[in-house]
Parts: C-alpha cells; structure tokens; sequence
C-alpha cells in the first residue's frame, strides 16, 4: 500500500537549524493535510523526503510531540494525531481564554508597529477572492491572532499560544476546506478587533473577541458535521 510520502515534493534545503527547517516543513505537511489524521510517520522516509538525516527528523518529531501534532508511541513509532470533537471544543475553549487575555492587555500596548502589521493582514483579507486557497485563510487569520497575542507582552500567554495555534491550524485548514466563506467574513470580523482593540476599550475588545472565536468554533462544528455526513 502506498504511503502518505510516495508522491510527496518538498522544496527544502538541508540545514543545521533544525527550527528553521524540519520542524515547521513537517508541520505544514501535518496542518495543510499532506500527512493526514492518523498518518504513520516514518523516520527514513522523512528524512529522504527533506534532505534530512534521521538524526533532525527524529528531534523534530518529539517537537511536534510538543505541540500535540504527533502521538508517539513505544515499539510503534509515530502518528499524525487524529482529532476528534471533544479535541475541538478542548482547543477552542483554551483558544477563547488565551484570546481574551491576549485582547485584555493588547489594549493601551499596541504600537504603531502592531496596527502596521494588523493592517497589512486586513489588507491581505480584504483582496482575497473566492477561489482562496485553505492554506492562505488559514496563515492569514493566525497572523492576525499572531499580532495580538504579542502586544499582550505576556511570555507564558505566547508560549501557550504557540503551543496551541498548530491544532488550531488543523481545524481551520479542515474548516476552510469545507466552506469557503472566509473572504467575505474575515475581513470585517478583524477589522472591527482591530478597531476596539486599537480604542483601549478592553470590556468590548474581551467581548468581541469572545463573540468572534465562538462564532469560529459554531463554524468549524458545522463544517464537520457536514463532512461526516458527507463521508458516511
């Protein structure tokens, strides 16, 4: 039986930081679907397919471990994890809390460098078309979320983050291949963040955040319902 891997190009060069390469090509190929739910990830075929010797690919994975990407298991290797509803409604409501903090102190600390950033993703949103490729809602509504969470200026609220935001990318990849309605929602839902956020009004930006994510996670549920159905 073919593997996930047999008919799989990546365009990577080899390199001794192992952050700046294997971790996050691995990563893409894990949240964009190219290794599916439930994939056996094989240490030779990985490290053919990226260039890598096994030596990379093997920290790599305890990384994405981490990240809760990958289930590693004695005597059986690695898997790409699969994600079920109780997992999303776990990520989402950590998501929540870790967004409200995150809008909460952004108030008063966004700097002229954060609204540039925040309007050069709006920009991005607001010239998407309906023919969006998944993977492109998917980094551009992350980078948006990216931005707040470091105006909070909370390490431990952006290290939470980051270990949350690949599960996240998951469920959203899976959600924009299933409706493709995020170029006419996103950009009016991130400007108004932007907007209160930007004002220092934290009781609306908390609330609005709030409202924002539940809305997401209502979306992403229907988006799986639709595809189990689907499926079955």
């Amino acid at each position: 039986m073919p593997g996930p891997l047999d008919h799989l190009t990546i365009a990577t060069q080899p390199s001794p930081a192992l952050s700046a390469t294997v971790v996050p090509a691995i990563r893409q190929m894990i949240t964009t679907g190219a290794l599916p739910q439930g994939a056996h990830l094989r240490e030779a075929e990985l490290a053919t397919a990226l260039g890598m010797s096994r030596g990379p690919v093997r920290e790599a994975l305890v990384e994405l471990a981490r990240e809760g990407l990958v289930v590693l298991r004695r005597h059986r290797g690695a898997q790409v994890i699969t994600l079920t509803s109780e997992d999303a409604e776990e990520v989402y409501t950590l998501r929540r809390a870790l967004e409200r903090l995150a809008v909460e102190r952004a108030c008063g600390r966004l700097t002229a460098e954060h609204l540039a950033e925040l309007d050069a993703v709006l920009d991005r949103m607001l010239r998407l078309d309906a023919d969006y490729a998944p993977e492109v809602a998917v980094d551009l509504d992350l980078a948006f979320h990216d931005v707040l969470v470091r105006a909070a200026a909370h390490s431990r609220l952006e290290r939470s983050w980051q270990q949350t935001r690949s599960q996240v990318a998951m469920f959203l990849h899976d959600r924009h291949q299933a409706r493709r309605d995020f170029h006419e929602i996103a950009h009016p839902e991130h400007s108004a963040i932007r907007d209160i956020v930007a004002g220092g009004d934290v009781d609306a930006a908390v609330a609005f955040i709030d409202k924002h994510l539940v809305g997401a996670y209502d979306r992403l549920r229907a988006a799986r319902t639709e595809a189990a159905a689907t499926d079955g």
